[in-house]
């Protein structure tokens, strides 16, 4: 019997494969999120133009999840976002031992991406590159770095709450016990809408490998405010991850 079932269950994914798939997965969401930002409009480059890209770069960022999450989650559960893998961690759905290797793969993932995208725009109209460096690459930052001109603790305030709120929905629609069908779309959507809200106050992190991908080519400037974007989405995570396992995660019997 046990030799049958052992027979019946399917293969798990190598380390290696999990580790490809969370860096593919996390170079196609700083390459389509990242570059819509950069060549969709000249927002990034131009101070003076109009917000309406902030719609298709909330959508590309949405989207890159949705199409990752499908193609690569059933190898590494698709995390793509170092503070994704901590909260689930600390909700008791990844073994701290596997988070090492997925955030170097993420992080790696996201700097080939932006290098590619520094590629790209050597060979674009003349000045491009440079504007769009000196704008700061699509980083994310405050006060002169801010979209909307907000403030430090603006960006750690809302650092914490939206990374808890993409936990707190990555959670709740990958249940094991309660799976919510189309799982990958929501957890899209909600990246869209979290980008909708905070992209005019800091460009909208929740991801430090993004972060990380776009400030090594925005200057000193964004590479200063960096470590806001590495530390607060990670404490909104794992905030996240362990209120769920306590508040939320419990069952009982029938």
């Amino acid at each position: 019997m046990s030799e049958s079932l052992a027979e019946a269950a399917p293969p798990i994914p190598s380390v290696g494969s999990k580790l490809t798939a969370e860096a593919l997965g996390t170079f196609l969401l700083v390459f389509g999120g990242v570059g819509t930002a950069l060549f969709a409009s000249n927002h990034f480059t131009d101070p003076g133009s109009g917000s309406a890209v902030y719609v298709a770069v909330s959508l590309a960022f949405g989207l890159t999840v949705v199409v990752g999450v499908y193609a690569f989650g059933p190898i590494s559960g698709g995390h793509f976002n170092p503070a994704v893998s901590l909260g689930l961690a600390a909700a008791g759905r990844l073994p701290w031992r596997d988070v090492p290797g997925y955030i170097i793969a993420q992080i790696v993932g996201g700097l080939i991406a932006s290098t590619l995208l520094v590629l790209i725009g050597l060979f674009g109209p003349d000045g491009w590159l440079t504007g769009a460096q000196d704008a700061g690459f699509a980083s994310n930052g405050w006060d002169e770095f801010s979209p909307g001109g907000f403030g430090m603790w603006a960006a750690i305030i809302i650092e914490v709450i939206l990374t808890a709120i993409f936990l707190f929905v990555i959670l709740g629609t990958t249940h094991k016990l309660r799976p919510t069908p189309f799982a990958g779309l929501a957890i899209g959507l909600t990246l869209a809408l979290i980008h909708l809200i905070s992209i005019p106050v800091d460009n909208t992190s929740v991801n430090p490998a993004r972060s990380i991908a776009a400030a090594v080519y925005g200057g000193v400037g964004p590479l200063s405010q960096l470590w806001v974007f590495l530390v607060f989405p990670i404490v909104g995570a794992l905030i996240a991850g362990f209120a769920y396992k306590t508040l939320l995660d419990g069952t009982k019997k029938v």
